[in-house]
């Protein structure tokens, strides 16, 4: 018999898939993390964040898990600590999505909601009300996936790897959406290790802090989960050869076009990142092109796949 003693034991081995439909050249494929128990690639940091809290003796039992999040790593938190017996909290942007907020307090999580266009520092963003409850809740730890080095090894120690031995060796270039940095530092720098010539490109939205320009110019977008307005410490810039700038409209425009001609259902950040990836894939069809595909698009139902709500910000359905 075949049978995992948890949840847990099913995090990662998701699939490559190739998008044949999308790129007839067919040397584009998809890593699809939204097969990961939780729906997302951060369950994968999830696990390591707070098994290394535990060994560290930071995350003791009974304790409280406090965290500033999207949703998705909330949610890979919620399920590791469903099954080793922690509290949740977790503060979000309020421009995450109504189905992401419900999804985590599904988990048990306790969700606290903070204005999106607050800078990090300031204390009433979700960054400064994790900081607050962190410091004033007894036996609490905050995983800080902006700056956890379990964050970008866990992607070293399994995302790089599966991608090796998936493609054989043959993999030319990835591809993946840059927001704690941790996915593509850590896969990244595994796969040159394995093979120098192999270019990492990140994937980025328009108002980031990553491709900002000369102007500098930073602002908020609506993509969700990807991006951001500082530098985390869990980037490694070094590694990333280049990156792509890509617009909310281009972003939700192939989230959309994804689920309809290649039954992949993924959110924004996918749509940012296939974008991006398709792009590279047209500039030499001999190169084997490998894209993180965060998250499904089940979270963002009322959002990316609703015509009311991208008529009202503008966009095209």
């Amino acid at each position: 018999m075949t049978i995992h003693e948890s949840i847990i034991e099913t995090i990662g081995n998701t699939p490559l898939v190739r998008l044949s439909r999308l790129h007839p050249g067919g040397n584009l494929v998809a890593k699809l993390e939204y097969t990961n128990p939780g729906g997302s690639v951060k369950e994968r940091i999830a696990l390591a964040m707070i098994e290394a809290a535990e060994r560290a003796g930071d995350l003791r039992p009974g304790g409280t898990i406090i965290e500033p999040t999207s949703g998705n790593t909330g949610v890979g938190l919620a399920l590791v600590a469903a099954v080793r017996g922690y509290r949740v909290i977790c503060t979000v942007p309020d421009k995450v999505s109504e189905e992401k907020r419900d999804l985590l307090r599904a988990y048990g999580v306790e969700v606290v909601v903070a204005p999106t266009e607050y800078s990090p520092d300031h204390p009433e963003s979700y960054y400064g009300v994790a900081n607050k409850l962190a410091s004033e809740i007894e036996n609490s730890f905050q995983p800080n996936q902006y700056f956890n080095v379990a964050n970008p090894r866990s992607h070293y120690e399994t995302t790089g790897p599966e991608i090796w031995e998936q493609t054989g060796g043959r993999i030319d270039v990835l591809v993946a959406g840059v927001g704690t940095g941790g996915t593509i530092t850590g896969a990244g720098q595994y796969l040159k290790e394995q093979k120098p010539s192999v270019e990492v490109v990140g994937a980025d939205p328009e108002g980031s802090i990553y491709t900002k320009g000369e102007d500098g110019d930073i602002h908020q977008y609506e993509v969700e989960g990807v991006g951001e307005d500082f530098y985390p410490e869990t980037v490694d810039l070094d590694l990333i050869d280049r990156f792509i700038q890509v617009t909310d409209e281009e972003s939700f425009a192939m989230a959309r076009r994804l689920a309809r001609t290649e039954g992949v259902l993924t959110g924004g950040s996918g749509g940012l990142a296939v974008e991006a990836a398709l792009r590279v894939s047209g500039e030499d069809q001999g190169r084997l092109v490998v894209v993180i595909v965060p998250d499904s698009g089940r979270g963002y139902l009322s959002k990316v796949f609703n015509d009311e709500w991208m008529e009202s910000k503008g966009f095209e359905t």
